[in-house]
């Protein structure tokens, strides 16, 4: 299937199943008590593992994020094994994504913020492409601009006033549509 098709409702919800299954599968061999929620959302599945044991979700979670993103890389890789066609499956445990899309957006308002009150260029830490696209998101909503530099893994956004650039230059704010916990 090419990449720009739309799937339909049940290829979507044959992409949750699958990665359903393979969490499922995960979590009895880690011994790990959870529910598995599935969904669809911006034309793609979603998985949610939810679990009342804190330890246990917190484990899935990892810090900052690195067990959820090998979930959902790992889960990805079951959807294209069977179906031979390529997942943007978005995985979540206990509501990580949000509270991360939240924090991301904090902080591309204070650097808004920061550009508004000093007129200056501001550069943010390296972030991955998921973090880097809801940075650009937020700060394109506010009015601003924003773009990306350097190389993996340490590519960066910086925020800056529109008046700054020029027509001709190269502005990549987008350039982070895909990524580990791309969402929209």
């Amino acid at each position: 299937m090419v990449q720009d098709e739309k799937r339909t409702v049940d290829q979507l919800n044959e992409e949750a199943d699958i990665a359903a299954d393979y969490l499922e599968g995960l979590l009895d061999i880690a011994d790990y008590e959870g529910d598995i929620e599935m969904g669809v959302r911006n034309n793609r599945p979603m998985i949610q593992i939810v679990a009342d044991d804190d330890t246990d979700i917190k484990n899935l979670i990892g810090r900052n994020g690195e067990v959820v993103d090998a979930l959902q890389q790992l889960s990805r890789l079951a959807v294209q094994q069977k179906t031979g066609d390529r997942s943007h499956l978005i995985v979540d445990v206990d509501g990580f994504l949000k509270r991360k899309r939240q924090h991301l957006r904090d902080i591309a308002l204070d650097a808004v913020d920061e550009v508004r009150e000093t007129g200056e260029p501001v550069n943010l830490k390296p972030m991955n492409s998921f973090e880097r696209k809801v940075v650009h998101d937020t700060v394109r909503d506010e009015g601003l601009r924003s773009r990306s530099h350097g190389e993996e893994p340490r590519r960066y956004v910086t925020v800056y006033m529109p008046s700054v650039a020029s027509e001709d230059e190269n502005i990549d704010e987008i350039d982070d549509v895909e990524g580990e916990y791309s969402e929209e």
